[in-house]
């Protein structure tokens, strides 16, 4: 029996079972699963992403892996989710602007042949992941910003569109009373999502998007659509992805190192962990910030950290799809 036959069958079967699996309002959040010891043995495919939006992309990644798709496909399919929710005000469509009252997202993506494309500082387009993989199969680029990835993006049939809700905009008009520029990121701002996905046969992909800090600079990019920062994959290895203060994450180019670390034989839960160590040592500020790291590898074993407590991530297996609380330094 085929790989791709076995986990239909198994995921027919889950749904008869258990019917909230695919319905994340009907999902209960966990503590996080015990994996420093590499207990876990999912079944299938797996799917992680972070903070509590992430229940609703896992949900849509699974479908498509469900339906045999492939899982670049998922991971793209299932961040959209966030970018066009308005009530995400860290990610896409009613995302907080800049100080200037512009919305500016930055994304990135990477498919299971190590292929990757980005985009930054691109304004008026609703769902940046899909140009960031634009950039990746139709030209010879990796990253493309601002007024250059807009005209690439219109040039490829993307739509225009006023991504300012009235909800971000009376917040921004609220701001400029004061324009306190204070970064603060955690549960109550949840910035980035970034989303891991392995499909049945060990393939892998990752995706991460964002609008980035609320009251930015114009023309300010954090992690997420920097290869090696916000998101990172070898097909040989695993996945990571980074949520939190950019500028802290770029510093230790932070998913890069943790699937290098994951190289070196760690479990995903103690690469994440040894990566905000590197963090704490590298950003003297850092009791001021919140940074967090998930990581998935081939095996299908995966885990979270983060410097403060907060940090939420969602993992879809076929056993469900559940919301954790990371592990913290602090």
């Amino acid at each position: 029996m085929n790989n791709r036959r076995y986990f239909l069958k198994i995921s027919a079967l889950g749904g008869l079972l258990f019917p909230w699996a695919c319905n994340p309002k009907e999902t209960a959040q966990t503590q996080a699963p015990t994996t420093a010891k590499g207990d876990q043995r999912p079944l299938g495919p797996v799917v992680i992403s972070t903070w509590d939006h992430g229940l609703a992309a896992n949900a849509v990644a699974w479908q498509v892996l469900a339906q045999g798709g492939r899982v670049l496909d998922a991971v793209e399919a299932g961040v959209k989710v966030t970018e066009a929710d308005p009530k995400v005000d860290s990610v896409g469509y009613g995302g907080l602007p800049d100080r200037d009252g512009r919305v500016a997202l930055d994304a990135c993506i990477m498919d299971d042949n190590d292929n990757c494309g980005s985009v930054a500082s691109l304004e008026h387009i609703m769902h940046p992941i899909s140009v960031a993989r634009r950039v990746m199969e139709a030209t010879p680029h990796v990253l493309l910003v601002g007024e250059g990835a807009l005209e690439f993006a219109l040039a490829q049939g993307f739509k225009k569109e006023n991504l300012l809700t009235p909800a971000a905009k009376n917040a921004w008009q609220e701001w400029l009373k004061t324009a306190k520029y204070a970064p603060v990121i955690n549960s109550e701002n949840h910035d980035t999502i970034g989303l891991l996905a392995m499909d049945g046969q060990g393939k892998l992909s990752g995706a991460c998007t964002t609008s980035g800090l609320a009251y930015k600079m114009r023309g300010r990019v954090g992690d997420s659509p920097i290869i090696g920062a916000g998101l990172f994959s070898d097909s040989e290895v695993g996945a990571a992805s980074a949520t939190g203060l950019g500028e802290s994450i770029i510093k230790i180019a932070g998913s890069h190192l943790i699937v290098e670390l994951m190289r070196a034989g760690k479990h995903p839960e103690e690469a994440c962990r040894l990566a905000v160590e590197r963090l704490i040592k590298k950003n003297a500020n850092y009791k001021e910030m919140q940074a967090g790291f998930i990581a998935l590898n081939t095996k299908g074993e995966y885990g979270a950290y983060a410097l403060q407590k907060g940090f939420t991530y969602a993992v879809h297996t076929t056993q469900g799809n559940t919301l954790a609380t990371a592990k913290s330094i602090f």
